[in-house]
């Protein structure tokens, strides 16, 4: 009797390293809550529009960054069409 009592110990040690494994896959994964963009946004297409017009050349690497770029404005930069 005293050698089955301390059988459950022994099975506790791989159950709950398989235990903590699966949790911790299922917190990091999160599978069941992640968004398929593929599969669950609608997106219509729209003609594109605009057009072509030559602002400026920009010729070596001296100038870094372009004159009047917006790439830390996130706002302006990605806006929604309404």
């Amino acid at each position: 009797m005293s050698e089955d009592s301390g059988l459950w110990l022994l099975a506790a040690g791989p159950a709950g390293a398989a235990a903590l494994y699966w949790a911790l896959y299922r917190y990091y994964r999160n599978t069941d809550k992640s968004h398929g963009f593929e599969h669950e946004t609608e997106i219509v297409a729209k003609p594109v529009t605009g057009s072509d017009r030559k602002v400026g050349e920009v010729k070596g690497t001296q100038q870094r960054r372009i004159d009047g770029d917006n790439v830390g404005d996130y706002r302006r930069r990605v806006t929604r069409l309404r």
